[in-house]
This record gives structure tokens, C-alpha cells and sequence, in this order.
């Protein structure tokens, strides 16, 4: 189905609101809201899926129509809470529709991290009292018209319903790319970076493309990868991850690869970890203004001076780059010193098409992470 008709359907509801966190099933869908949809539809980019389900039900108790909550299914744990201590009908009754794309479906080739999530999405929607629907290519129109009248039941009783969408459901087409007016390619950053990391220190490099670019250029560099931790999932938590392990092992430097994207969605965590002050932590933002790793859409937050907020939040030093040289004289001077610092790194949205994934299983990276510095592993 072309997005547009889905969301024809939605804004059918008397739906006027939208507001979610992108996913690369959902690509063709949020790619259309994001270009064509703003003449009808009020349409945001929170920082996470839990902020959505907050924005939909104040647009709710605002107007007194259901708004429409897009995500990624492994958004669904960020979106647990406001569903289930505000939204659910034993407490306030808050009308909802929720697109939910459907990443790790069984039976299905996918990321590591999806599998799981995939597996129990049904499960978690049956426990959240949320009845749920599955499209995908083989959903006829009339099965699509009972399920929106489904739909619709729930919303006018107050409750919730949900589209769990396959990823062969919307026809891909192509609205063009979004560009941000920065220059340097994140894969050369990266290089960068890795080229200065010394055998010593520790990478630890969040979810999507930028993990897959650590993992190949830290293979082509250094000739392995073991001392690095992919954070292939948990969107938004690596600079804990970093933090925990900065401060198990003051000895080591400690670089952690972050996204705008991911540090917008757990902005928090820099005001604890400027609070903790480790001074062995190297915190570098690469940000592109988009959440490119599913599909390219500008963040909520683009614009933001991610350097202005750390500095902020604490943070001893922070330091913005747009270029190579700059980079490499800032991290030259930062890890010749023992002081916590954060590097902004203006990025453009450009990746290669045969940018490659991990080969070996999670567990075997982490096991080969550990072992590489001196972590007995059981």
C-alpha cells in the first residue's frame, strides 16, 4: 500500500496529531507525514516513544480527539510507562493509535538486537490490554477496512488500538533525501577516531551506522575489534554504558561514539554523567540532525548545540568540530589529558550502500570485548 492511503485512512479517524520516533519499516509512512502530511496533520519528532504517548495524550485532553503514536516496536519499552500508569482505561482512559513497524518478526533475516523484541511484540501489546492488528503485502483492502472499524470502536470507547506493520506492507517510494548543509562523511570521522585510539583504551559505539562503521574500520585500521563495544541496540544508552565501564577501569581511556539521535532521546544521562565526572570518558556526539540509521528523518532536536548542552549539563570541557583537522586537534589535546570531555562533530547524512554488518554474534563480541581487556568470562 502507498503510505499516503494509510495515512488518508488515519486522518479518516478525525485524527489531526501525530507524534513518534522513526523506524525503517515505517520509512515510506514517516517519510510522507514528514513532507506532505503538515497541511493536515500537527506532526512530531520527540525525543523517544514514551515523550509521544505524553504528546498524544495532552493533544488529547487538549481537543478531545485520539492522536496517532508511530514507532519502532523496540520503542514499545520506552513507551510502557505512560501507557500503563496514564493512557490505560483503569486510569485515565486516553484514546490512542499507535503504528508500530515490526522489526525481528520470526521467521524473518534481522538485527540481533531485534530478535527478542521481535519475538514477544504480540505478547507485550496482550499484557498492555492494546488489541493489535498485522498488515503486511498479503492484507487485503476489506481486511484493512474491518481493522480500522475495529479501530475506531476502540478509540471511541476510550482505549487504544495498534497496526503492527511488516516491512513488504508500504510500497517504497522515493520523496527525496534530507540534507543538513555539513560536509564531513561520518565513516571518515570515524577513522579518525580509531586511528587515536590507543590498544589500551576502550571504544564503546552506539546502535546503527555508526557501530557498523566501527566495526569494519576498526577491523581495517587495527586489524580486529575486540576492544571495542557495539552497542547494537539499547538506543540512547550507550554513554551509560561507557560511563559504568569508565568508572570499573580509571585506567583506561575511554571513547564513546554517540549519536544526536540517541543523545537527544536520553538527554538526561549528561547531567549524571557530568555529575559523576569521570576523567578518563571521551563522549563524542557525531551528529548528522537525522535519524539516518532508520531512514533519514530530521530529529526533533536538529539545530541543537549539543557541545552548548553538555557544557551545561557539567561537562569540564566541550568542543564543536566541522572538519578533520579540527578533530584531530581536539582529541590530540583531550586524551592527553585526564579531564571529562564531550566533542560535538557536525556530520552530513551520508553512508555506503555496501556498508557492512557484524559477522559474529553479539554474545561473541561481548565475550571477545571482555577478554580482550582482561575480563574473565564464564
Amino acid at each position: 500500500m502507498r503510505a499516503e492511503q494509510f495515512v488518508e485512512r488515519i486522518r479518516a479517524m478525525g485524527i489531526t496529531t501525530l507524534a513518534g520516533v522513526p523506524d525503517s519499516t515505517l520509512k515510506p509512512f514517516c517519510d510522507y507525514i514528514n513532507r506532505e502530511g503538515k497541511t493536515f496533520f500537527h506532526h512530531y519528532v520527540p525525543a523517544n516513544e514514551g515523550a509521544a504517548v505524553g504528546m498524544a495524550i495532552g493533544s488529547y485532553l487538549a481537543t478531545g480527539k485520539a492522536a496517532c503514536v508511530y514507532m519502532q516496536n523496540s520503542g514499545i519499552g520506552n513507551a510502557v510507562n505512560p501507557i500503563t500508569s496514564l493512557a490505560n482505561g483503569k486510569v485515565y482512559g486516553i484514546p490512542m493509535l499507535m503504528v508500530i513497524g515490526w522489526r525481528g518478526e520470526p521467521g524473518s533475516k534481522d538485527e540481533p538486537q531485534h530478535k527478542f523484541m521481535g519475538d514477544i511484540t504480540g505478547q507485550i501489546l496482550d499484557v498492555l490490554e492494546i488489541p493489535y492488528a498485522i498488515i503486511g503485502k498479503e492484507t487485503a483492502q476489506d481486511e484493512l477496512d474491518a481493522m480500522f472499524v475495529k479501530a475506531r470502536d476502540r478509540i471511541s470507547g476510550n482505549r487504544q488500538f495498534a497496526f503492527v506493520v511488516k516491512r513488504d506492507f508500504f510500497d517504497q517510494v522515493d520523496l527525496g533525501e534530507y540534507c543538513n548543509g555539513y560536509s564531513l562523511v561520518r565513516e571518515d570521522a570515524v577513522k579518525e577516531i580509531i586511528s587515536m585510539v590507543g590498544v589500551e583504551d576502550v571504544l564503546v559505539s552506539t546502535t546503527g551506522k555508526i557501530s557498523r562503521e566501527v566495526y569494519e574500520q576498526s577491523d581495517a585500521i587495527k586489524g580486529q575489534h575486540a576492544q571495542d563495544f557495539l552497542t547494537v541496540g539499547g538506543m540512547g544508552h550507550a554513554s551509560m554504558i561507557a560511563l559504568g565501564i569508565a568508572k570499573e577501569m580509571p585506567h583506561k581511556k575511554v571513547y564513546c561514539l554517540d549519536g544526536d539521535g540517541a543523545v537527544f532521546m536520553h538527554m538526561g544521562s549528561l547531567a549524571f554523567i557530568a555529575r559523576q565526572n569521570p576523567g578518563n570518558l571521551i563522549h563524542i556526539c557525531l551528529n548528522n540532525e537525522a535519524h539516518e540509521s532508520v531512514g533519514g528523518m530530521p530529529t526533533g532536536s536538529a539545530g541543537l548545540e549539543y557541545a552548548e548542552v553538555a557544557k551545561a549539563c557539567g561537562y569540564p570541557q566541550s568542543h564543536t568540530v566541522w572538519d578533520l583537522r579540527q578533530l584531530r586537534e581536539v582529541l590530540e589535546r583531550v586524551r592527553q589529558e585526564n579531564v571529562l570531555s564531550f566533542i560535538e562533530v557536525k556530520t552530513a547524512i551520508r553512508s555506503r550502500s555496501d556498508l557492512g554488518r557484524p559477522k559474529e554474534e553479539a554474545v561473541e563480541n561481548k565475550n571477545h570485548f571482555m577478554k580482550y581487556h582482561g575480563i574473565p568470562v564464564e
